[in-house]
């Protein structure tokens, strides 16, 4: 009698990252310092991984691997985008950032970025600072975004939210006829570091400007210093009657129960992974909703670093960083052109570029 074997169909964390082309997933536990945190590195081709650590209070582990595995690939597709040498990585801590922090835990984690050996570099993220880095960076030398008394660029989020606000002028301009933000209604999500700078673009430029955010003293921050800001409550967001909505918070907030809601013309903000599945970009389009793709606009952070490893200026970075407004053009011209989202013509002139360099190697 023949016996026959049933071939096992992979599931979890592993078939995850074939399917997104990841190249290695550390898990990474430290029981003295109560470190837990994952790193993903999702593309090396064109550079080493490059991307922040992120320290949040996830639902689940599969929900952190998830956000690693989205986040490290999105930094592939940004830094490709952007023209940097560089690959894609992320990683999070499991934590929460405003009680779990200490110098053991993040030494500790600088010992496993270290066992790398340069294939992954980190930086700040949501939750995490430049003394966070400043820990990290007593255990490796592969962490930038350090503090300018130790050599680094410091702090990256100016960079990005200038992006951002190029990014979102560049959309305007084909969305909305004109790049001029003066007197348009625009809702910035989430004012952590990068979206108080682009708040501060904004009202320069003439904008009248919403906020919302889920924690209380941010709100209060801004309005010390302007205003003449308004003030959204988290749960009427999506319905905001605006121009223009900026998400700068977490991702996923663009869903199909949002994006129903949503009264704006054009979405174009600082957060990574705005769309929470692939099928929310065909949402958008249906309704007509111009998309500026986050790993593009939101690139200046990661330019900044870059500057920083090549031992370049921050006026490098910043001028590299204006370009963001004629490739987020090109990108919305390349889709209505061709019939296809901003998502996929950026994601396709990502690829493009990875493919040629893979060839030549």
């Amino acid at each position: 009698m023949t016996q026959t074997f049933a071939t096992p169909t992979m599931t979890g964390p592993m078939a995850t990252m074939q399917h997104m082309g990841h190249e290695q997933l550390v898990y990474c536990h430290d029981e003295a310092s109560g470190l837990k945190a994952i790193i993903g590195i999702h593309s090396t081709v064109l550079g080493p991984a490059l991307g922040g650590t992120r320290m949040w209070n996830y639902a689940s582990e599969e929900q952190a691997v998830m956000d690693v595995l989205r986040l490290s690939q999105g930094m592939t597709y940004k830094a490709s985008v952007a023209g940097l040498d560089l690959g894609g990585g992320k990683a999070v801590i499991l934590g929460d950032a405003r009680q779990h922090k200490s110098e053991a835990l993040f030494r500790a984690y600088g010992r496993f970025v270290n066992s790398l050996s340069g294939k992954y570099i980190t930086a700040e993220d949501v939750g995490t600072s430049k003394s966070d880095m400043e820990w990290i960076a007593a255990e490796t030398k592969h962490v930038s975004g350090l503090p300018e008394t130790m050599g680094g660029s410091g702090d990256p989020s100016p960079v990005t939210a200038f992006g951002v606000y190029m990014g979102m002028k560049a959309g305007a301009r084909f969305v909305l006829g004109s790049d001029s933000l003066n007197d348009r209604k625009i809702l910035v999500q989430g004012v952590g570091h990068v979206g108080t700078f682009l708040v501060e673009h904004l009202i320069s430029e003439g904008a009248q400007v919403w906020i919302s955010d889920v924690y209380d003293p941010s709100i209060q921050q801004i309005l010390a210093r302007f205003p003449q800001v308004k003030v959204i409550d988290p749960q009427n967001v999506a319905s905001a009657d605006v121009d223009i909505y900026a998400p700068c918070a977490l991702g996923a907030t663009l869903n199909d129960q949002s994006i129903a809601e949503l009264r704006c013309s054009l979405v174009a903000g600082g957060a990574n992974n705005q769309l929470a599945t692939e099928e929310d970009m065909q949402r958008l389009q249906d309704r007509s909703i111009g998309y500026a793709p986050d790993f593009v606009i939101n690139a200046g952070g990661l330019i900044n670093v870059y500057a920083e490893i090549k031992s370049l200026d921050r006026e490098w970075a910043m001028q590299k960083t204006r370009g963001i407004y004629d490739q987020t053009l090109a990108i919305f011209e390349q889709a209505a052109q061709e019939g296809i989202s901003t998502n996929e013509a950026a994601i396709l002139l990502a690829q493009k570029r990875l493919t040629r360099v893979s060839h030549d190697q």
